[in-house]
């Protein structure tokens, strides 16, 4: 028989705990803290071993102040979220960020390492101590481990694994063994399973001797007993649904999937589309064997988002406190790229060298052909890079999306060719320079809108990142395409 527990007994003369409300300028304050905690650290210790040298009383003045600062950046940094501190320590330079990451409780290493990203992760890692590396990685969760095993040592690696059970090293080396960017990549294995033959009661008597439900449980999943997935169980159906009623009678058979394979930014793409909290992710034979949440989806929007601001200027995601040479293999390939992009540019410009010598205001308007081409292909390209990120674009209607465009292209260009015209006709007083100018213009739009989807979507066609470097091969055809165009027509018409 059931037992009912007593009420809950409210604690007499105890006092009430607010909790702590989490707040972005919280970090933002701590981090302008720490920062001239620091700075005054540094220029206390200077001055006092200037003063005393290398004496004993150097060394125990410098001691007393180094432990004071020590407490106070401890009271500061051990305050705030494990998210806000992972925030703290990448926006230090790397020798502040071992110092300070030195100061934080062993108790938010693990959530710390996890939050923080993988350019600072490497760092922190190489300035800790194996045993409390080891105790860090034991604290986190099979697929949580799988996330950082590039970033771990192999001996901590191993001796991590000797802890787990038999269940969670087998989901730690399923975990391991799918590609970075797919769906197996990011589930993780903390789900609540029920049968279908059972009762609403009985599941809730279940629930209640849990510790707790892993983190955004908005549905439970129903399996057989082969763990083939049957349908899933809401828990506001569960909560709202009489107690005598059977899971089957409830359940929703009509609910999305994933399989580990999948790119997890089509995963992204199907929460945003149907609001999900969770999903289940199946293998091939239709068996339970992890869900996603709506807190990796987030990180993988968000990454993807990051990635794609820096993949558009041709870079990679860098520390920016790392030392300059990594810097410079990481900026230095598309700026070169950029740079003979540039000289063919000018290449094309100095082989009309005899019609700009003759008319040269040509020199000042041809600058104006090249920007609008390279600004109209950009708002394209713009567009296009979204909507292939989001899988709205396939090889089918590549085509149409061109022939969109240059329509688009045309209207918007034939309007500011008109503007563009009585400018070079007020500063030249020609019309027939201003006719050139307008039909330039409108020329070298059209090949920055078409190359604004072409580059993209064949640069996805063969696998690469549709945005890594995009802009700048752009501006290289709208330059020299529209230099070429603008003072060819010049020299046709105007010489």
């Amino acid at each position: 028989m059931q037992q009912t527990p007593p009420p809950a007994q409210q604690p007499v003369n105890e006092p009430i705990i607010i909790p702590r409300r989490l707040d972005p300028e919280d970090a933002q304050q701590a981090l302008q803290k720490l920062q001239g905690i620091l700075k005054r650290q540094e220029v206390v210790e200077a001055l006092a071993h200037r003063q005393y040298e290398e004496d004993d009383k150097s060394n125990l003045l410098e001691g007393i102040l180094h432990r004071q600062h020590e407490s106070e950046i401890k009271d500061i940094i051990n305050d705030l979220h494990p998210s806000d501190i992972a925030f703290i320590l990448e926006s230090l330079p790397v020798d502040e960020r071992q110092a300070v990451w030195q100061l934080v409780n062993p108790e938010f290493d693990a959530d710390v390492l996890l939050e923080i990203d993988d350019w600072a992760r490497e760092s922190l890692i190489k300035s800790m101590d194996r045993k409390d590396l080891v105790a860090a990685t034991e604290a986190m969760d099979a697929d949580e481990i799988a996330d950082l095993v590039a970033d771990l040592p192999p001996d901590v690696v191993a001796e991590v694994q000797k802890g787990l059970t038999d269940e969670e090293r087998a989901q730690l080396i399923e975990a391991m063994g799918y590609p970075e960017g797919t769906v197996g990549a990011i589930m993780d294995f903390e789900m609540v399973r029920v049968r279908e033959d059972v009762s609403l009661e009985v599941v809730l008597r279940y629930l209640r001797r849990l510790q707790e439900l892993p983190d955004h449980t908005d549905q439970i999943f129903v399996v057989d007993r082969q763990d083939k997935l049957q349908g899933v169980l809401p828990v506001s159906r569960l909560l709202v649904s009489e107690p005598e009623v059977d899971v089957k009678e409830v359940m929703h058979t009509d609910f999305l999937t994933l399989n580990p394979l999948d790119s997890d930014a089509d995963a992204a793409g199907a929460f945003e589309r149907y609001d999900l909290v969770s999903a289940p992710v199946i293998d091939d034979q239709g068996r339970l064997i992890g869900r996603v949440t709506i807190a990796e989806v987030v990180d993988v929007i968000q990454e993807d988002s990051q990635e794609q601001a820096l993949s558009r200027a041709g870079l990679q995601e860098e520390d920016m406190f790392a030392p300059v040479v990594s810097a410079i293999r990481n900026r230095a390939p598309w700026l070169l790229v950029n740079l003979i992009t540039a000289s063919v540019a000018s290449f094309v410009a100095s082989r009309f060298e005899d019609t700009v010598s003759h008319i040269v205001i040509l020199a000042f308007l041809m600058s104006i052909v090249a920007g609008i081409g390279g600004n109209s292909g950009n708002q394209t390209m713009t567009m296009v890079i979204r909507a292939l990120a989001m899988g709205r674009v396939t090889g089918s209607s590549a085509w149409r999306l061109v022939q969109r465009e240059l329509k688009v292209t045309f209207m918007v260009g034939a309007c500011g060719s008109l503007v563009a015209a009585s400018f070079a006709w007020w500063i030249s007083g020609e019309w027939a320079i201003a006719l050139v100018m307008m039909i330039a213009m409108i020329g070298n739009m059209l090949i920055g809108a078409a190359l604004g989807v072409l580059i993209p979507v064949l640069r996805d066609r063969f696998g690469k990142d549709p945005a890594m470097g995009s802009s700048v091969l752009l501006t290289f055809a709208t330059d020299s395409l529209g230099f070429f165009i603008f003072l060819g027509l010049a020299s046709l018409f105007l010489l």
